[in-house]
């Protein structure tokens, strides 16, 4: 059965990609409710940093630091350096992954600060990226800073 709150991120980046965007998508889950949920809008809002996680956090809201500490973030795709030191920041302790395959992110580096990880390797988040990265490398080059 698929995980209700993977399910809202992997909506998030359906948006994204209908959009004209990356599809990447995420929520912020707290006591057993969407807190925040986002997609990758570097694109539509001409943005340098607005990665799916990072929107997901923002569209949280300015929370107390222990509602962080009891949150679990889901992202379709491996969080960059940028998201996983912003998981880090707000002590954000369990993180979620659609998949890893298109994108090895700093999962290493969350492990090593205590934060639990877990991949499930969805193979809708998989496909998705892959044909958003077969039709627009460019693009994805960009996103990910090469």
């Amino acid at each position: 059965m698929q995980d209700r709150f993977l399910q809202a991120a992997i909506n998030e980046a359906k948006k994204g990609y209908a959009e004209g965007g990356i599809p990447i998508g995420s929520v912020l889950v707290y006591q057993d409710k969407i807190i925040g949920r986002g997609h990758n809008r570097r694109v539509q809002n001409g943005s340098a940093i607005l990665h799916g996680e990072m929107d997901a956090i923002e569209n949280a809201g300015r929370l107390k630091a222990t509602v962080y500490k009891e949150s679990t973030l889901y992202t379709t795709l491996s969080p960059c350096s940028m998201c996983s030191g912003t998981i880090l920041l707000y002590g954000i302790p369990k993180v979620i992954i659609g998949e890893n395959k298109t994108f090895l992110g700093e999962e290493d580096l969350l492990k090593s600060k205590g934060v639990q990880v877990k991949v499930v390797n969805n193979s809708e988040c998989f496909e998705l990226m892959t044909k958003f990265i077969q039709e627009k490398p460019e693009l994805w080059n960009e996103d990910i800073g090469e």
